[in-house]
């Protein structure tokens, strides 16, 4: 992600790595990738698209990124129940 943005020459890139690294240290792999994607698309609408986002903005995406996952499965689940029952 550092090199899809640019940084600040006071940046202490190290402490924000670390930052980032507190901020997700529970998130599904999966999550945190596509939370990145959207970042890097252009697709967050929160913050300033210029800038890398602050390890807050990262853990929300990641977040709706994981209650997204989670609606598509239980979406995907519930068909077969449907199906069987019709």
């Amino acid at each position: 992600m550092f090199s899809c943005f640019p940084q600040s020459a006071l940046t202490d890139v190290e402490m924000q790595l670390r930052g980032y690294l507190a901020a997700v240290r529970d998130a599904e792999l999966a999550d945190l990738q596509a939370a990145i994607q959207r970042f890097v698309r252009g697709e967050v609408k929160s913050g300033n698209a210029q800038f890398c986002p602050s390890s807050a903005q990262l853990c929300i995406e990641v977040r709706e990124r994981r209650t997204m996952r989670e609606l598509m499965a239980r979406r995907v689940a519930a068909v077969p129940a449907k199906l069987a029952a019709g």
